[in-house]
């Protein structure tokens, strides 16, 4: 039970990398949500925003587990709001690989394993529409600030 995405797009790759690890960027497509990390590996990964009226919410959190930069990055989540154990078999680990073909940009998302998860198949399921959200936005602004 894991997510596989994938997206191409003109954009370089600094430019995508930097789609993926600077907060004033992620808000733009991430439901709102700026990541907050020192990007050391151990460190912790924060998705943080605000609620309808207005109050700071910490959506995600996870650790730095890897990272080559501008090629790869991974860490572990976990939605603290969702009433689950806040155990190790919750979290998941989500990986982005960066990678270049005939001058496009692809980046590979990876984001499991949910088999072992409680609420395993809710929650790829879930993560499978934010994915599907988010990617294609992702791509349009990831362009458009290129060009």
């Amino acid at each position: 039970m894991i997510l596989q995405k994938t997206l191409t797009t003109t954009a370089s790759i600094s430019k995508l990398w930097a789609f993926l690890t600077e907060a004033d960027k992620t808000k733009q497509y991430m439901f709102g949500c700026e990541v907050l990390s020192s990007w050391e590996i151990g460190a912790p990964v924060i998705w943080q925003g605000q609620t309808e009226d207005g109050k700071e919410i910490i959506y995600v959190k996870g650790e730095l587990t890897k990272i080559e930069p501008l090629k790869v990055l991974q860490f572990t989540m976990f939605d603290p709001n969702m009433g689950l154990a806040d155990v190790p078999q919750n979290y998941v680990l989500l990986t982005y690989t960066l990678s270049e073909k005939e001058g496009q940009t692809i980046l590979h998302v990876e984001q499991g394993d949910y088999a072992k998860a409680d609420n395993g198949q809710s929650r790829l399921e879930e993560s499978e529409k934010g994915w599907d959200y988010v990617l294609p936005l992702l791509k349009e602004l990831v362009e458009r600030e290129t060009t």
